[in-house]
């Protein structure tokens, strides 16, 4: 049903393969938007507004630690560091 379609980035101006795959993908998602731009670009993108992001300092609940998360904290609330979110979310296992 879907066919790879050649694609043109708006940033870098590269052409790039929107494969059957992403696009059954996107319909999948409700996406009714073509990607704007190639791979590479978007994860510049997502980096970059990573980068952006309020930080707020923070207490781990679990060992003391001073520790920034992308939240504001609310009282009473348990926050973790990133080691202890880790070891309680069974990340490492």
């Amino acid at each position: 049903m879907y066919e790879d379609e050649k694609l043109v980035c708006e940033d870098c101006g590269t052409e790039f393969v929107f494969s059957a795959g992403e696009q059954e993908f996107y319909a999948e998602k409700g996406l009714v938007n073509k990607p704007k731009r190639c791979p590479e670009c978007r994860k510049k993108r997502r980096q970059n507004n990573r980068r952006r992001r309020k930080m707020y300092d923070a207490v781990c609940t679990k060992c003391g630690a001073q520790t920034q998360v992308p939240f504001k904290p609310i009282p009473g609330k348990e926050v973790y560091c990133k080691d202890c979110f880790a070891k309680e979310t069974n990340i490492n296992q």
